[in-house]
Parts: structure tokens; sequence; C-alpha cells
């Protein structure tokens, strides 16, 4: 036989012996399942006996499973494809059924397919986003609606990536996303994720849901530079209503405020927003806290926890506060019964509790976002003998901080201010809101310079056209300021009653000349109520050193001396400012022996009111001057933390005289308070002005801050800026 002949015995190999011979085995023909999808694709190319025979060769494990996932993408991607294309000539049917696999389900809104192959569904959509038109919305819209941010970490990795690839691929798609967005920082987001976990995973709480919805907000920032324009008024409309309950208010608010920590721009769009939302609730909060003392006591437990850290899906039965909150929303043009008889009182009374614990709650977030953001700015030290460094000077023209650690506070304090020029000056029932420009004034003396600044500017320096009425409340802010923060130095209360004089004086100079009209006065009356109420306070600071010869004797600052000839006047400021703080200045004035002003009240109560107030804070006729002060004492326990320290009370102030010298004053003052429970807010009448706006250029307003300071480098002549009509 041929010895290279293939039946040659030479061309058989015999097996191998021992332990480690092979054994050849042949598996067979592996069966192909796949979804409906693969399957509907598979049609259209069947696969050939060859091809089975191959698939089912064995290979290395890892080899595979690459294998197979990459089969499995080509699949899906031929199916989307497909889908598309099919949709655009009007046969929807495969196109449904990929919408339907993002759709969660209707009873549970649980996700109906798992999360690893709605991965493979995003992984081949996103080869194909150029290609998603108008008619496709439906798709994205399912996607964009699904519960993502409960899902597996491994799903909110590869939805985050997909979000941001759809949006630098269809911009048109961002309002949707951003819209969700803010909708998943409300409280009622939490609890549409209840059914919605991949089964078998840990619990979840909502701080991981806010904090994956900030991922995603973060990640789309950083792609799409314009988003403040866009996400705005998206929160705007998302905030709650003020009359949803308190956990709602604190849940949003706290990631509204997150969101500027990664995104500067809303700063002060976001800051702007829940200052007016604040002040929504403050206005309903008209009476004295002290009166709800003997009512029912607020729940005392509502935020004993921290929303965040709850379980989703163990909050509890929210029924009852959803359809409470629906309740009030089904007659928002009427106002909380004031009767105080019978059921209409009792909800009246927890309703004003709400309001308060509200409140408090929502000023203490906002007084731990200014406070953490300066607590995380360093303190640099400077040794006075030596000069200051270029970064640490102020430049008195701009009004800007160049003080590199300080910029970001001093950015932070001119966003406050100017919202304090817009929204909160002209919102006259406020009590509590305006602290916050208070404590933050706290921190720098250049903000409290700033912050009077404006105001005297507002009050004094307006011109003709400006509203009287707001230019009185900037006084009320002057006078409140001065005399309630204990940062207020000796030298700035000083400054500043020497520029009220000034204008007191200049006017009284105008009506004594026939320049100015006789019924334009309620500025002057809001001017001397600011210069008494600040006497009451600071009059020890109002006060010159005396020399060797003068010991015992009280010498004041010369600028006070015009506060004499105005008590004396003919437009008697003793007949038509706020009695209690007129009774009071009285007292005070006698007995640093300053002046003495019983005599005239005794004559005013037989007079009728000067003929110069009948335009007193836009009144009809002769009243009393109603005005508000609006750093009343602080009376919000959990907030009122921030004030205590920065707060001066009337008790570490007020004169300790002997009752039996003051008897014969102390008949006069029949309305008086006693003199060591004085405050000088009660028993006043607030202005009942509706909130107003204006349209401002906030530019403007940081630009112009050069020209409002009461610092003496920067003080404006007030004679020369006065203008009377």
């Amino acid at each position: 036989m041929d010895p290279h002949s293939r039946h040659s015995q030479f061309n058989q190999r015999a097996p191998k012996s021992g332990p480690f011979s092979p054994t050849v085995r042949f598996e067979q023909p592996q069966k192909i399942t796949l979804d409906k999808y693969t399957k509907a694709s598979s049609s259209s190319s069947p696969m050939t006996s060859h091809s089975l025979l191959f698939t089912s060769r064995p290979i290395a494990t890892n080899s595979r499973v690459k294998q197979d996932e990459q089969f499995k993408k080509d699949m899906f991607l031929a199916f989307v494809n497909n889908a598309l294309l099919e949709k655009l000539n009007g046969h929807s049917k495969d196109f449904d059924d990929l919408v339907d696999q993002f759709s969660p389900n209707k009873s549970t809104l649980a996700p109906t397919v798992p999360s690893v192959q709605l991965r493979v569904w995003l992984s081949a959509l996103s080869h194909v986003l150029s290609r998603l038109e108008r008619r496709h919305a439906p798709l994205v819209e399912a996607i964009v609606r699904l519960p993502w941010s409960a899902m597996d970490a491994a799903f909110v990795k590869s939805y985050i990536v997909f979000v941001g690839m759809l949006i630098s691929a269809r911009p048109e798609y961002l309002s949707l996303v951003l819209n969700r967005i803010a909708m998943g920082f409300t409280y009622q987001s939490g609890l549409l994720s209840v059914s919605s976990t991949v089964e078998g995973s840990s619990p979840l709480t909502r701080r991981v849901i806010y904090d994956r919805q900030h991922a995603l907000l973060e990640h789309i920032f950083g792609l799409v530079p314009t988003l403040p324009s866009s996400l705005t008024p998206l929160l705007v409309r998302n905030f709650p209503h003020k009359r949803q309950p308190q956990v709602a208010h604190v849940a949003y608010i706290r990631n509204l405020l997150r969101v500027t920590e990664y995104c500067g721009e809303l700063s002060e769009r976001v800051l702007g927003l829940i200052v007016d939302r604040t002040l929504m609730v403050d206005v309903e909060i008209q009476v004295e806290l002290e009166e709800l003392e003997d009512s029912e006591p607020a729940d005392s437990e509502l935020f004993e926890f921290d929303p965040f850290d709850t379980v989703i899906g163990q909050e509890g039965d929210s029924s009852d506060d959803e359809e409470d909150f629906d309740d009030d929303l089904s007659d928002l043009s009427s106002d909380v019964s004031s009767d105080g008889d019978g059921e209409d009182a009792h909800t009246n009374t927890k309703h004003i509790h709400d309001m308060v614990s509200k409140l408090d709650a929502i000023l203490k977030l906002v007084f731990d976002h200014f406070n953490k953001l300066h607590s995380s700015i360093p303190t640099i030290l400077v040794p006075s003998s030596s000069p200051p460094h270029p970064s640490t000077t102020f430049d008195q023209d701009s009004q800007s901080h160049e003080r590199e650690p300080h910029a970001l506070l001093a950015t932070q304090f001119h966003t406050l201010l100017a919202i304090f020029d817009r929204t909160i000056l002209r919102t006259f029932k406020s009590r509590y809101t305006q602290f916050l420009l208070f404590w933050y004034a706290s921190l720098d003396p250049e903000f409290s310079d700033l912050f009077l600044g404006l105001l005297v500017d507002k009050a004094l320096f307006a011109n003709a056209t400006a509203n009287g009425v707001e230019r009185a409340a900037a006084s009320s802010y002057i006078g409140s300021f001065v005399s309630r923060a204990l940062f207020i130095d000796h030298e700035g209360a000083r400054r500043t009653v020497k520029v009220l004089s000034a204008f007191l004086g200049a006017h009284l100079d105008a009506v004594e000349a026939g320049n100015a009209a006789s019924d334009n006065h309620s500025v002057f009356y809001a001017i001397v109520q600011a210069v008494f109420l600040i006497f009451c306070f600071r009059w020890r600071d109002l006060q010159e050193e005396p020399d060797e010869q003068e010991v015992g004797q009280k010498i004041w600052i010369s600028e006070l001396g015009v506060v004499q000839r105005v008590i004396t006047s003919d437009l008697n400021p003793l007949k038509v400012c706020s009695q209690n703080v007129v009774h009071q200045f009285a007292r005070i004035a006698q007995a640093t022996d300053f002046t003495y002003c019983f005599s005239i009240l005794e004559a005013n109560k037989r007079a009728p009111y000067p003929v110069f107030a009948g335009a007193v804070a836009g009144c009809a006729g002769p009243e009393e001057l109603h005005t508000f002060f609006p750093f009343d004492p602080y009376k919000l326990p959990r907030s009122g933390e921030y004030i205590q320290g920065v707060y001066r009370e009337w008790a570490a102030v007020a004169i300790d005289d002997d009752e039996d010298e003051d008897q014969d004053e102390d008949d006069l003052v029949e309305e008086g308070p006693a003199p060591d429970d004085w405050e000088p807010e009660r028993g006043l009448t607030i202005i009942n002005t509706a909130p107003r706006r204006r349209d401002s250029n906030d530019g403007a307003l940081d630009a112009s801050f050069g020209g409002m300071s009461i610092s003496p480098a920067q003080t404006r002549t007030v004679a020369m800026a006065i203008s009377v009509s």
C-alpha cells in the first residue's frame, strides 16, 4: 500500500493513554432564543446551518460572553433603526413596542423591563440620537419619565450619560429634561419612587434620590452653559404652594440652595425666588406670637427628624396631608376666616401655628446656607504694623470686594441687597424675612455700611417721582436698624444721626422760606420718628466727651440741635409721629437733660392735628403716622439663634429711674407703656399695602453702590441733594 495513501495505517494516530487523555465531545447546536424584538429582526435574515454550527464550536468563556453581548446589541440596534424608520413611514407598531419598554407599570409605577435590558436599549438608542425627529417625541418622553433615580447604580450611571448625549444631539428636549429634574427636587417625587425600586436592591433614602437628580443636573450644566435661563422658570413652577406642608417647603428649598453651590449663575435667581415665597408666608403672620401661647400648640415633633434620611416607602400615610392641601387649594381667593368663634377660630389658630413653624424652618435653612458659606471662608489676619496687601484693598468707586477670601461672601451680600431693594423693602407687612439681611450685615462692617447707605439713599436722596410710602419705609428701616444692631458701633450711630439731622434742618429751612409744599411732609415725619427711635436706644453714643471743666455735664453732638428746633416747629412732629415712640422719647429726653417735651404733649391733647399732616403716608385726613419697625424683637425659636448674638434688646439700654420723679409726666402719658417693658412695636399699626414689585436692573443697582454709603469719605452733602417739591 502506498504509504502516502489516506488509507495507510501510518496516517492513523492511536489515542493517548493516561489520566490526562482528552475526550472528544460534540455539542448539539444551541437553540438561540430571543425576545420578540430580536426574533423580528432575525426573521429578515435567517441563520444558515453553517452559522449555527459555527456558533456551537467550543470557545473560551469570556469570548462567548462578549460575542453574545455584541450580537444582542446588534439585534437591538437593528430593531431600533427599523422602528424609527417605520414610524416615519406611518407604521407605528414596532415604535409603540419600543416605547412600552420604557413605560412603567401604571399601577405600581415600576419598570416593566429589567434594568439590564433597559441599559441595552439606551446603548442602542445612543447610536441614533441624531435621527430622533418630532414624531419620535413619545419615545423621549417615556425615557425622561422613567423612574431612573430609584433604580440600581449601574443603570443610573448609564442613564446620566445617555441624557447628556441626548441634550447635546437634540437641544430641543432640554426643557423636558429640566422640568423633570425640577419635579425631582420636590418632596412628592419620592412618593412616586416607592414601587419603582429594583427588586432585590437595597432600600433608598430621599437623600440618595436627590443626590442622583443633582448629579444629572450638574452633568447637563457642564454641557449647556445657557442652562440657568431655561431652568429658572421651571424651578418657579415647581415651588410648593405656601399652604403645602412644611416638609414640602424644606425639601424643595434645600435642593434649590444646593443647586447654587455648583451653578453660581443661579444664585441670585434662586435666592430671590426663596425670599419671594418666604414673604408670602411671612405676611400672613400678623399677630404677636405671645397671643398664640395659650392657644392650641403647634406640633413640636414636626422636624425632629431629617426628611432626607427617610427611606423611600416608609414615610407613612401621606394621604391626610395631600387631602388637606387639596382643601386649601379649593378656594385660593378666600382668606382664612378671622372670626374668633367656633370652628373658624380653631382653623385660623391652627393655620397661624402652621405658618409660624413653616416660616421658622425656611429662615433657618437660609441662615444655615449663609453660615455655611461664611464658615468656609478662611480668615486672613494682617499685622497692624504691616501695610495692607493689594488684594485686601477696598475699591470705594465700584464698592466691590477685591479681597479674594471674601469675594464670594461679598457677591452673596450684593445679591441679597439687590433682592432687598427689589422685594423686601416694598413689602410692608413683613415681620421676619428682612432679618436675613440684618444677620448678613453683621458679618462685615462694610456690609452694614452699604446697607445703611442704600437706606439713606432711598429715604433722603430719592428723586421727586419716588414713592413717598417707600421712602417712609426706608426711614423706618434706618431707625430700627441703627437702634437694634449691636454691630453698628459708636461712630456709625453718630454718623447716621448727623445725616438725618442735616436733612431735617434743610427741610425746615425750605418750609420757612416757603419753598416746600404744605402736603409733602410724610418723609420728614418718618425721618423725625427714626431720629426719636435712635435717640431712645443710642443716646449714650450721641454725647461728646466732656472737657475737664465740664465733667458731670452731658454734651451732645452739635447736629442734635436741629431736633429741638424740629420739636418746636409748626410741623409739630410730636403730634403726628407714633405716640408710643413720642412718649418714650419725651421720657428719655427729660431723664438725660436733652429737652423737655411734656408741655407740648399736653397742648397737643387739646389741639387739632396740624394742617401739614393731611398727606402723611398717603392718608386722606389727619391721623397719627402709621409705620412699622422692621426689626422688632425676633420671636421665632429655631432660626432665632442666629439673631440673639447681634441684636440689641430694649432691656439692655432702658433707663432705670425713680417712678416718683416722673409721676407728673406719667400722668400725661396715659397711653405710654411702662418704662421697663417698653417695646416700640407694640400697639402700632402696619401699613396695609400689598407687596409690589418693579422691574429693576440689578447690574445698575450694583454699579450705584458707590454712592450709597454713610462713611465720611463717601457721604454726599445732604443740603445739596435734597429735592423739595
